[in-house]
């Protein structure tokens, strides 16, 4: 009920503010959480570990302002709204470059490493919240065993056989469709003949004549056997009590972690694939703006409230994973160098390892340019994020 009413209040908002400033400002609201989430586990867990901290800030310098200040630390408000961070005091006035302070760098490695580990912690344990408290309102969301078709693309063999978005298909074939690889399989095996699809629409099975085939993307990319629609598995949810609610959330973190990480081998060809004009199995990675686009593609919907906060969850979830990941500059690299001073004993070159943090940074900015102009020309030519 309540998850209800807060989705209609959501709909109302959504339908009486400008579309583009409300994605921005959605965005915007999203990304913060993420980030004060995560420096907050760096902050929390640093001062456990008798490590001073100088500043806790929400968003980058400039600084706009100090909220307040207790003991000893300055909370900060600055005005670029992209992330935020946490300066650790330095010793004698001495500065970082790798950590920025130098009280952290100086720590012993068994200090450390629960720093670093603590912010990516502080992303999964939000995923798990929301999961949580949306499953204890909402429901969980479970399979019919059928797919729901969502859009259907123009000059396509799905439109000129009459399908419709929101079709609930059922057989292709002659065959049940259970899940997406049917689709994918029929297509392929019975491309250029004609064959019997069964959709459920408005309640009534309808039969639609259709010849899977080539067919063209609204972006121009081609595609040589298929049909022409976006689908995915249709759910319903199904209640549960709130005590059961913590562990399926738990366990769904777990299960959208794991898949994450096993497409991790994937992302290579994703990334080579925004040099091609064949997409890739996968699909392609986002950066900022394609992730502002699926913001704004979400709330739109009818249950934009709750798909809101999904996609959030889903979103920490992948910032827990990137963070751990062993890239020079993310947490997981300076995990990597706190392990190796570990097992070596003594401190690695803090010029080196600043080097190495500097190039990984940089290639970091570089990967996320690229992204960014891919997701520029992904929205000049109308690709939704959803739904390729």
């Amino acid at each position: 009920m309540l998850a209800s009413t807060l989705n209609n209040i959501w709909q109302q908002v959504a339908t009486g503010i400008f579309d583009p400033l409300l994605t921005v400002i959605v965005f915007l609201l999203m990304l913060s959480l993420l980030v004060f989430v995560h420096e907050l586990g760096h902050l929390w867990v640093g001062l456990r570990m008798g490590i001073k901290v100088e500043e806790f800030g929400i968003g980058f310098p400039p600084r706009a302002l100090v909220l307040f200040e207790r003991n000893g630390i300055k909370y900060t408000l600055n005005w670029l709204p992209l992330g935020g961070f946490v300066r650790f005091a330095g010793m004698d006035g001495e500065k970082d470059a790798v950590y920025g302070a130098g009280s952290l760098a100086a720590a012993p490695p068994w200090r450390k490493i629960p720093v670093m580990l603590a912010g990516p912690l502080m992303n999964f344990v939000l995923a798990v919240i929301i999961f949580t408290v949306l499953f204890a309102t909402v429901g969980v969301p479970t399979p019919t065993g059928r797919m729901l078709i969502s859009n259907v693309f123009p000059n396509t063999p799905a439109a000129a056989a009459g399908f419709q978005a929101g079709d609930e298909l059922v057989r292709l074939d002659n065959q049940p469709v259970t899940d997406e690889n049917i689709v994918r399989e029929v297509a392929q095996r019975r491309k250029g003949t004609a064959i019997e699809a069964v959709v459920v629409r408005n309640g009534v099975e309808v039969t639609l004549i259709v010849t899977p085939g080539a067919w063209m993307a609204p972006d121009g990319r081609e595609f040589s056997a298929g049909f022409g629609f976006s689908y995915g598995a249709q759910t319903v949810n199904q209640p549960i009590n709130p005590i059961a609610a913590i562990g399926t959330g738990f366990m769904h973190s777990v299960e959208l972690t794991g898949r994450m990480i096993m497409m991790l081998a994937d992302l290579p060809a994703a990334i080579a694939g925004l040099f091609s004009s064949t997409p890739p199995p996968a699909g392609e990675p986002l950066g900022p703006v394609g992730i502002a686009r699926a913001t704004g593609e979400v709330i739109r919907q009818p249950d934009g409230f709750i798909s809101f906060w999904s996609l959030t969850a889903v979103l920490s979830l992948n910032l827990f994973i990137l963070n751990l990941l062993p890239i020079p500059a993310l947490d997981g690299s300076h995990i990597l160098f706190a392990l190796i001073e570990w097992v070596r004993g003594k401190k690695l070159p803090p010029e080196k390892e600043a080097l190495v943090h500097a190039f990984g940074f940089m290639a970091l900015m570089g990967l996320m340019a690229l992204l960014t102009v891919n997701d520029v020309i992904n929205a000049v030519q109308g690709t939704p994020i959803f739904g390729r």
